[in-house]
């Protein structure tokens, strides 16, 4: 671990970050990386990504770090989550390292500065190229969930390459409930008619999915966003569950699970979402990224793009280029010639 990781770890957690955006806004956060691969280069959506690699929502929650991020080497940038109204989220202490485990446990409950600070954020770019998403929540106290989000697209889909609706925090009451078929397809209509109220086109609307789904939730889902016209799905977001094995003293406490165990529960519900909507939408794969081994999984389980955020915790942002460098290597090794071209493999090997 360098000297820089190891004096934020002697921070807590939440500080450490709240140094680590800044350092990222003063330039004082690591140099660029390498020049993107051209095998790298993909277009979901129709739009051009230089590389699959994102930062993952919740990184930069406020829209304060985007173009830093973008010359680190992302190949994009998600925001979020994003509400309405600046609200604080829950009590301290809600962030978790894991160091044994190569994880985080939080329960940040969406803190936001609220529509009108991100989109200052967003209107101040200034040079580093590549796409931005918007990943949009409900404030707490919100009884109507549909027009949080419609609020959100209103407000913040014009500086959307693609629109989040985090459906599935673990942290704010009864958002998970919203990936029911009865609550989610009304929800989808209701997305539709505030995306139309946009100027065309309108950026691809995606849902954030739980990992803990069961299979009939993931099929019924499948189905309601298939007839519904929602354009891609990140998987996944954290898990409540608890993998046998923690050893981190923190691995008790309440709250969604990111990093290294959960990896394979995330890579396994993307594959069968890629399975179940017949390979029909881009999907952002997300959870236990850390390597370009990890990367190319995700590519081969069905993820168009991946993301990450916890491994920067523990690896710093040399990692994305070394998970760039190493993914290239695994695509020209296997004999593939683009990302696209490489998304769903391990299904197309399995029914050869």
């Amino acid at each position: 671990m360098s000297l820089t990781l190891r004096l934020l770890h002697g921070l807590p957690p939440e500080a450490a970050h709240r140094v680590t955006i800044a350092a990222l806004r003063l330039g004082l956060a690591g140099a660029a990386s390498d020049p993107h691969d051209p095998i790298l280069q993909s277009r979901p959506w129709g739009r051009s990504f230089a590389n699959p690699i994102g930062i993952a929502a919740g990184f930069d929650k406020h829209a304060e770090a985007i173009d830093p991020l973008l010359r680190l080497g992302f190949g994009c940038v998600e925001i979020g989550s994003v509400t309405p109204r600046a609200q604080a989220g829950n009590p301290r202490p809600r962030l978790f390292r894991l160091a044994a485990d190569q994880a985080v446990i939080n329960r940040m409950g969406f803190n936001s500065h609220g529509h009108g600070f991100a989109v200052r954020g967003l209107a101040a770019r200034r040079s580093a190229a590549g796409p931005v998403g918007v990943n949009l929540g409900k404030n707490r106290d919100s009884d109507d969930a549909l027009a949080d989000y419609a609020a959100g697209i209103a407000a913040l889909g014009r500086f959307a390459d693609y629109l989040v609706v985090n459906i599935s925090s673990p942290n704010t009451p009864g958002l998970r409930d919203l990936q029911g078929a009865a609550r989610l397809r009304p929800l989808i209509e209701g997305l539709r008619r505030a995306l139309a109220g946009l100027a065309p086109p309108p950026p691809p609307l995606l849902l954030k999915l739980a990992p803990d789904l069961t299979p009939a939730e993931r099929r019924e889902i499948a189905a309601a966003v298939l007839e519904g016209g929602v354009d891609g799905l990140v998987i996944s977001n954290t898990t409540t569950a608890r993998p046998p094995g923690l050893a981190s003293p923190a691995a008790h406490e309440a709250g969604g699970l990111s990093g290294r165990p959960l990896f394979q529960l995330a890579t396994a519900v993307l594959s069968d979402f890629y399975r179940l909507t017949e390979g029909r939408l881009p999907l952002i794969g997300v959870g236990g990224v850390a390597s370009g081994a990890d990367a190319y999984a995700k590519i081969r389980a069905g993820a168009s793009l991946v993301q990450l955020y916890t491994a920067l915790v523990y690896h710093g942002p040399g990692l994305v280029g070394a998970i760039k460098r190493d993914l290239a290597a695994l695509l020209r090794r296997d004999g593939f010639a683009s990302v696209a071209e490489a998304t769903g493999a391990d299904h197309r090997s399995a029914a050869g």
